[in-house]
């Protein structure tokens, strides 16, 4: 096992670990006496919905501040899905699906996962496979489509991919709600196309994620379609997401927004994932899925993958049948450069301890 210190000096285990950028930290230091009205209807929060409504090109849009990124989703879900029969169609990776204990199935509501391969993403095709597959009263209704930008293995979807999943998803009378836990890092990816005003064009909902982008914790959830937010504060305070203090979440995606500070620190955490990537390439190690974002998935042997997880805190996400694992990478609006130097020279030593390997075998 690692030490306490050397999870404190490298850590790649995910991007929320390190508390929050000190411009944000500053921020709340200087309010902390401070009066403001409680429950998000503070002049902080309306501050940050109005800044959130301009990058969106979206004036109507109701902005709403919540904790995290589950009960964000159970949120968004709920104020949609007005039926307890009608189902929720998410790739088979999706957060919704694996990773927040059936929150969506508790609220009421049945996941339907489709399968959706090493890049995590779903088509108009997969789409339609499952709403194709469930006809009749004896099975849900697909009525909203769920997806995250990046996905759990780190891609992104095109401006053409997006644009063909909502066109089928207005066509068949579904709802489109995008999880953007990292979507910080999918704006700044160099292949990205897409731009807030493109989301919220093409989507009835998504979040803008704060916990996994350089805040303390916060995600802002952007309704385009208005039909689902009559009640939605009513939702907010029966499903025990209410914060007395929003205003502190408020405050904080303020000033992220106020001087591009969320892109900033968004674009950080991939360039220092791009030199990781160049590291890996380098050495010649096969990477798990196409890399777009601040998480990288790697193949190594087994030792190499536990040796790898234990020296830099990073998460084994699938143990293959050839003794190799693929080990996620994930960098944060903290990683330092002397991080990435370290774990680059890992990569480097590992390499050339497997050269003198083959070699000694010769």
């Amino acid at each position: 096992m690692y030490t306490a210190n050397e999870v404190e000096k490298y850590s790649f285990r995910n991007d929320y670990s390190e508390g929050a950028h000190p411009f944000i930290i500053q921020s709340l230091f200087t309010r902390c006496t401070e009066v403001n009205l409680p429950y998000g209807a503070d002049k902080h929060s309306d501050a940050a919905a109005d800044m959130i409504r301009k990058l969106c090109k979206a004036p109507n849009a109701e902005v709403a501040f919540l904790a995290g990124g589950t009960p964000t989703n159970v949120l968004a879900i709920s104020a949609f899905l007005r039926n307890a029969y009608e189902a929720v169609i998410a790739p088979v990776s999706g957060h919704v699906n694996v990773h927040e204990t059936g929150a969506i199935e508790y609220s009421g509501h049945k996941v339907i996962d489709v399968p959706s391969g090493l890049d995590g993403k779903l088509t108009p095709e997969l789409i339609d496979s499952a709403v194709s597959f469930h006809g009749g009263e004896h099975m849900v209704v697909p009525k909203l489509v769920y997806l995250s930008q990046s996905t759990e293995l780190g891609t992104i979807y095109s401006k053409a991919e997006l644009t063909a999943i909502s066109e089928y998803c207005r066509s068949h009378g579904l709802y489109l709600f995008l999880d953007g836990a990292r979507l910080g890092s999918a704006l700044m990816a160099k292949e990205n196309d897409l731009d807030l005003a493109d989301i919220a064009a093409l989507c009835d909902a998504f979040y803008i994620g704060g916990t996994k982008n350089g805040l303390l914790f916060g995600e802002a959830l952007v309704f385009t379609d208005n039909s689902a937010t009559d009640h939605l504060r009513w939702l907010i305070k029966q499903h025990g997401f209410m914060l007395a203090k929003g205003y502190i979440v408020g405050m904080q995606f303020e000033e992220a927004f106020r001087d591009g500070l969320f892109f900033k620190m968004a674009k950080h955490e991939n360039e220092c994932a791009e030199k990781i990537v160049e590291a890996i390439r380098r050495c010649g190690f096969e990477l798990y899925t196409k890399w777009q974002t601040n998480q990288i998935f790697v193949i190594l042997p087994t030792k190499l993958a536990e040796e790898l997880s234990e020296k830099f805190g990073c998460f084994i996400e699938s143990r293959l049948t050839d003794d190799r694992c693929a080990v996620r990478i994930v960098t944060s609006w903290a990683t330092t450069d002397d991080a990435v130097d370290a774990i680059s020279a890992w990569f480097l030593a590992k390499f050339c301890a497997g050269i003198i390997k083959d070699y000694i075998r010769k």
